[in-house]
This record gives C-alpha cells, sequence and structure tokens, in this order.
C-alpha cells in the first residue's frame, strides 16, 4: 500500500505511539495526510507540544523513500494495522503496535501459538522443563512465541527448532539488532522456521525500557502464555500479566518450594491467575488445541476456494442457521452444507447444534480468499 511509509514515518518519531496515532488517523482519515498536515491542524488532532516538535523535525530531514530502501535492504516486510497479514491475534489486544517490521515468514498457522517464556537465569530444571514442553507444543503443530533472551526464552526457541516446528521471536531492539549478540545465530534459524518481528524502527538499541512494551507483543502473538521458570521479580512475569489483561490463558510449571528461582511461577499458581501445568497435554485442552494437527492435515489437503470465502463473510460469533447462510450467500442448500462440513475440519467454523453455525476462533484468520 502506498501510505505504508507514513506508518514507518510516524513510528520513527518519539512520543508518537499507538494511542496518539490512532487519534491522528480518526482525525485524518488516512496516515499520508496525517503525515503532510500543517502544524495548527495536527495540534487540533490532539497531538500535544512535545509531539508536535518531535515530528515537525523528524519530518523535515527524514526521507521516506530512504527509510524504505532501508528495511528491504535489511530483508525485513513492514506490517501494519491496516494489513491483511497483520497477525489477527494482536490486533485484538489494547492499542496493539501500529508498525511491525519481519524478518521470515509469519504464517496463518502461527495463529495457533503459545508464548513460552521465563526467567534469563535458568537452572537445570528450569531449561529440562522448557524443553519438554516447547518442544512437545511444537510436534503439535503449535508455534512457540518468546523474546529471545538468554535462560529460557532461548531453550523455548531451540526445542521448537529441534523438534521440527515453528518459531515466533519478538525483539525488544531493531530487527537489523540481535540481542543478545550470541543469539545471532540462533535468530538466522528462526527465520527459517518462523519470524522475528519487533515494534521498534531499524537502529533501535536494546534499552531495557524497551522489554516491557516488548512482552506485551509476546503474549499478544499466542492463545495462552506459558512460565515455565521465574523468579518474583523476572520480567516473565510482566508477560503473564499482560496477558490477563488481554484476556489469555496463563500457565505456570511449579518448582521447588525452596528455589526462589521458582517463587514467581508458584506465587501465580497459588493466587489461581496462572492454571498449573504438568504435562503438554494440560495447555492443549485448555486452550482447545489437541486437534490442531488433524485440522492443519485436513486444511492443506483441501483447496482454498471463493465458497469458503462467501460464507465466512456471512457468520461471526453469533449462530446463524444453514438455510439463513443459504439465503444470504445465494448459494443451494446442499453445498452449503457440504461446504461447512468441510470448513468444521479444518477448524474455520464450529456447529452449535440444531444447523446452527459461528466462526471459530481461528477463523477470520486462517482462511481467508483476495
Amino acid at each position: 500500500m502506498t501510505d505504508v511509509k507514513y506508518w514507518v514515518g510516524f513510528n520513527i518519531v518519539p512520543g508518537i505511539g499507538p494511542a496518539r496515532l490512532k487519534k491522528l488517523l480518526d482525525y485524518f482519515e488516512d496516515a499520508e495526510r496525517a503525515w503532510h498536515a500543517a502544524s495548527l491542524d495536527l495540534a487540533r488532532a490532539g497531538l500535544d507540544r512535545k509531539s508536535l516538535q518531535n515530528l515537525m523535525a523528524i519530518r523535515d530531514k527524514l526521507d521516506l523513500d530512504t527509510e524504505m530502501r532501508r528495511i528491504e535492504d535489511a530483508g525485513a516486510q513492514v506490517l501494519t494495522l491496516q494489513d491483511e497479514g497483520y497477525p489477527h491475534l494482536l490486533r485484538q489486544i489494547n492499542l496493539p503496535p501500529p508498525v511491525l517490521y519481519v524478518k521470515g515468514s509469519y504464517l496463518p498457522e502461527d495463529e495457533w501459538a503459545v508464548a513460552v517464556v521465563g526467567t534469563r537465569n535458568a537452572k537445570t530444571y528450569g531449561r529440562e522443563v522448557t524443553r519438554y514442553l516447547a518442544g512437545d507444543l511444537a510436534r503439535n503443530r503449535i508455534t512457540v512465541v518468546s523474546g529471545l533472551a538468554r535462560g529460557i526464552d532461548s531453550e523455548a526457541h531451540r526445542a521448537a527448532l529441534e523438534a521440527g516446528g515453528r518459531t515466533t521471536a519478538v525483539l525488544g531492539s531493531g530487527i537489523d539488532i540481535i540481542y543478545p549478540y550470541e543469539n545471532t545465530g540462533l535468530a538466522h534459524d528462526i527465520m527459517a522456521s518462523g519470524a522475528l518481528i519487533t515494534e521498534y524502527p531499524l537502529g533501535t538499541k536494546p534499552d531495557k525500557s524497551n522489554f516491557p512494551p516488548r512482552n506485551r507483543i509476546i503474549s499478544g502473538l499466542a492463545l495462552g502464555t506459558l512460565i515455565t521458570q521465574a523468579g518474583e521479580g523476572s520480567g516473565a512475569l510482566i508477560t503473564a500479566y499482560y496477558a490477563l489483561e488481554q484476556g489469555r490463558e496463563v500457565f505456570a510449571v511449579p518448582g521447588s518450594i525452596l528455589d526462589r528461582g521458582c517463587s514467581g511461577t508458584n506465587r501465580l499458581i497459588q493466587q489461581g491467575e496462572a492454571k498449573l501445568v504438568l504435562r503438554t497435554q494440560d495447555i492443549l485442552e485448555e486452550l482447545n488445541l489437541t486437534m490442531v494437527s488433524q485440522q492443519a492435515e485436513v486444511r492443506a489437503a483441501v483447496p482454498e476456494n471463493e465458497t469458503e470465502a462467501l460464507l465466512l463473510r456471512h457468520l461471526s460469533e453469533e449462530p446463524v442457521h444453514v438455510d439463513e447462510l443459504g439465503r444470504a450467500s445465494g448459494l443451494p442448500i446442499a453445498q452449503v452444507s457440504g461446504t461447512l462440513a468441510l470448513m468444521e475440519l479444518k477448524g474455520l467454523v464450529r456447529q452449535t447444534g440444531g444447523m446452527h453455525y459461528v466462526l471459530a476462533h481461528e477463523a477470520g484468520v486462517l482462511y481467508t480468499v483476495d
């Protein structure tokens, strides 16, 4: 889209985050008009003095076309909130990041995801538990999301890759800066079987203030968040609390009461904020992900078609009878019924009884036709 570069421009301006950019887009209706707007109009749109000064300073010296070429040269692509490929689960959170920089491949099936995070100071127990659970999730066709940090995060990514699965790493730096540096090789492996994602512009260094906001993306990309080992002060607990705010499930592995490195996960369980996990099946059953492998195989075997896309446009979270779908779509009832049966196998729709259908949780993102 032609105005992507203007989204990128706003993303570079200090002080213009998701909330202020939303105000501008609501006022000017598109990013290009907002970018070129006069200062008086920008103030009327709700931009405060400091953000306005920052915008004017950046706008005078930033060549947006050059910036887009820099992103391309870095091997990255840009996804904005207006793009169909923007992660569906992340779009649902409060004030999602307007711009994402992506290296590797973020696929529709990556919506079947669980975040696996924990302490950087992982001990043997935490590492082994993480490798067991993250690897098993990957073998069940679940994408493992984590933060590429030392310790638990690194173990989660490696376990998913070794299991032949997919994994997504969310960075607290620009897409061109890998942190920690020793994970550069791991980052390249992730790009081959998943994606690196960040909301931060090129050249952004891994400042400690970047990581709490980064954690909201980790939880936002996943149906649930698993904490395998974390002490009371661990940043992984921030991810857990973001997940709770986002209405996502939180899971935790219990540890020894004598180990301070497990006190954070034990506390989450004790306070009822996290569900206790003893095996991978506990997570899969809670998130209704036990049939992902079967659904993925069926989805791969049956090609996309316009009939399915048409029916999806007439479905929502409210039950709709098959006859009503026939009338709304203009299709014969036999064709509607047969197509819905296949779509149910794919996990796109769900029958609620009496030939009434609703969208399944994944429907809007896993199966679309241009």
